[in-house]
């Protein structure tokens, strides 16, 4: 979610090579795409709202109402919803450790990518506990149910880690702290994208009026740096080591 539509595109498709269509869920929301296929939607926040502008991840279900009902079980807050939204309906609720996340019935677009190519390499929450919010999710979203559609999911080196099939699509981390002034320490959830060349998107969002927030890190598999928008949303932007 954006305050400025045009220019969230124009930032995101200089970092991170995506093109824009718009929907029909009306002019203030579009699809982004890489490749032909779909990986992200941005909306314009409406003016009258005090949001700031942030990547939110929404999982798909079957019924809207019953998985609402399961959070409020569990004693997490359902904000928005189950409202009607164009081709489907949708929620926005925060877990009991207060990170913001959605869900969506209905039609979804044809090749979304998930953990694969360059669409999200994957999403991670950030939390107080990892186990219990996997049971959290795993309650409310039928993870580690039967296949093919729900996730595997692991521990291991201390995260949870789910995987569909060979892609792994999300971690829990452990570790965030829930009163902290910084936004990138309290628990929410984050989104990692990939790129071809780490320095390339670095200098694009640099020139596009973003900024980088952390140091370059390194692992055995690629390198990657977190990235603040010129609206303030935080993602990370991921390249194969070379």
């Amino acid at each position: 979610m954006t305050g400025d539509l045009e220019s969230a595109q124009r930032f995101y498709g200089a970092v991170l090579g995506w093109t824009f269509r718009r929907t029909r869920l009306g002019e203030r929301f579009s699809f982004a795409f890489r490749d032909g296929a779909p990986v992200a939607g941005f909306g314009a926040l409406a003016g009258n709202l005090s949001l700031p502008a942030a990547w939110t991840p929404y999982f798909a279900v079957e019924d809207a109402d019953v998985t609402a009902a399961r959070i409020r079980e569990r004693g997490a807050t359902v904000a928005v919803g189950p409202l009607s939204f164009g081709m489907g309906r949708a929620v926005l609720a925060a877990d009991p450790a207060g990170a913001v996340f959605g869900l969506w019935q209905g039609q979804i677009l044809e090749d979304w990518r998930v953990g694969r190519g360059t669409a999200p390499a994957w999403l991670e929450l950030r939390t107080r506990d990892a186990f219990a919010a996997a049971i959290f999710y795993g309650e409310v979203l039928d993870w580690a149910g039967e296949p093919p559609k729900s996730c595997a999911v692991a521990y291991e080196q201390d995260h949870v880690v789910l995987r569909h099939g060979d892609d792994t699509v999300a971690r829990i981390s452990g570790g965030a702290v829930g009163e902290d002034p910084d936004p990138h320490v309290r628990p929410r959830w984050h989104v990692h994208f990939r790129v071809p060349d780490l320095e390339a998107a670095i200098e694009a969002a640099t020139a596009a009026g973003g900024s980088i927030v952390s140091p370059v890190e390194t692992s055995g598999t690629g390198r990657w740096v977190t990235v603040r928008d010129p609206e303030g949303a935080l993602f990370t932007v991921l390249a194969p080591r070379g």
